[in-house]
């Protein structure tokens, strides 16, 4: 039997068991105790069971040698990898990044020398700020807000309510996994600092209407400063407000302060176009009075100096030849008074001696209508 030492059969006299015991259970009487297995024995055993096992028994170390060699080549073989069209590939080795590759077929030495990593660059990933969107999306629950994140102060120490997201991606894999212990924390850390910043240099009426896209993109371009100061790995796409609201506690009070702005702007906008309407008009009804009056002078000293002329004329005239000079400012004078008058005068004299002749007014009498002739009665049949 293979578990007896001492040759004979298994149980002879003075015989011991499988361990080196007599099959009695060592009594004071026979044996001489329990003693300990002898493991070199085994040992020894088992690799003659090995040598058996193997085809040609001790006399194949070729074999043995072929296994190994075979063994080893698959080790070596197993440092092939392929990076997709979506990933970048980090190559650590013992844990320390030593390179990162583009994707492709690619090898590194075998585990445990050197192991890759295998992150997506393609898919772009969002960061919430100042709110929490609910996470089983089966079911329509509301968004939870995180008032520490969203309140912020405007450049006019006003409060305002801020919700927005920060969409990036992954621009170099190796100073993402090494360079920033916790991306996603410093992201947000980031955003949440620029979007305070950029929302303290301005207003609240212009954080609240017409201000969004200028936020947005001043933003964008302060995270990817902070990021890029970092080395982290990571390039921000877009920044979208969601909500820009004054606070809950107070949203009626701001609204009410609206509505009373609002009044006062239109009640100015009427002011002004009513000031634009009335003073244009006084101004032009001032101008041309103006205008009016420097016409009117201009016409009464230029009639007067022309009347001055035309005296300083006539004296020098009437200096010169004093009766024809008046007798032709006579009938001047005569024909200016008498030459819109319709009426004839004739001498006495003339008219006496027959030196006026009677004539019949035949261009009046052309100019009349002629006189239509009564009907002439018709003849009555004979009697």
């Amino acid at each position: 039997m293979p578990w007896n030492n001492q040759g004979g059969g298994p149980w002879q006299s003075g015989g011991r068991g499988p361990w080196g015991q007599p099959p009695g259970g060592g009594g004071q009487g026979g044996g001489k105790g329990p003693q300990a297995p002898d493991f070199e024995d085994l040992l020894r055993k088992g690799q003659d069971r090995f040598r058996r096992a193997m085809p040609g028994g001790a006399r194949s170390p070729r074999l043995i040698l072929l296994v190994v060699i075979g063994l080893a080549v698959l080790w070596l073989a197993s440092g092939f990898y392929r990076v997709q069209p979506d990933e970048q590939g980090v190559v650590l080795r013992f844990g320390q990044w030593v390179g990162t590759t583009q994707p492709g077929l690619h090898y590194h030495l075998p585990t445990p020398i050197e192991s890759v990593t295998k992150p997506k660059v393609t898919r772009v990933n969002r960061e919430e700020i100042g709110f929490r969107s609910a996470a089983d999306t089966s079911r329509s629950l509301a968004a939870r807000d995180v008032p520490e994140e969203s309140l912020m102060l405007t450049g006019d120490e006003n409060i305002v309510d801020i919700d927005f997201n920060v969409f990036w991606l992954i621009k170099d894999a190796g100073q993402y996994l090494f360079n920033v212990q916790n991306p996603q924390s410093s992201i947000k850390a980031a955003a949440e600092s620029a979007v305070r910043e950029v929302v303290g240099r301005n207003p609240i009426q212009f954080v609240l209407t017409d201000g969004r896209p200028t936020i947005e993109a001043q933003s964008r371009e302060l995270i990817q400063q902070i990021l890029d100061s970092y080395n982290a790995g990571i390039t921000v796409t877009e920044v979208k407000l969601q909500k820009v609201d004054p606070p809950a506690q107070v949203i009626d009070a701001f609204r009410d302060v609206q509505r009373a702005r609002a009044d006062l702007d239109r009640q100015r906008n009427e002011a002004e176009a009513y000031a634009n309407d009335v003073l244009p008009r006084a101004r032009g009804d001032a101008e041309r009075l103006k205008q009016e009056a420097e016409g009117y002078r201009e016409q009464v000293v230029r009639a007067a100096e022309g009347d001055a002329n035309r005296f300083n004329a006539i004296y020098q005239e009437f200096s010169q030849a004093r009766e024809v000079t008046a007798r032709r400012m006579y009938l001047e004078t005569m024909e200016r008074v008498l030459g819109g008058m319709n009426k004839v005068i004739i001498d006495p004299s003339v008219s006496r001696s027959g030196g006026v002749v009677p004539y019949l007014p035949l261009n009046d009498l052309q100019k009349a209508p002629a006189p239509t002739p009564a009907p002439r009665p018709q003849a009555g049949p004979a009697q």
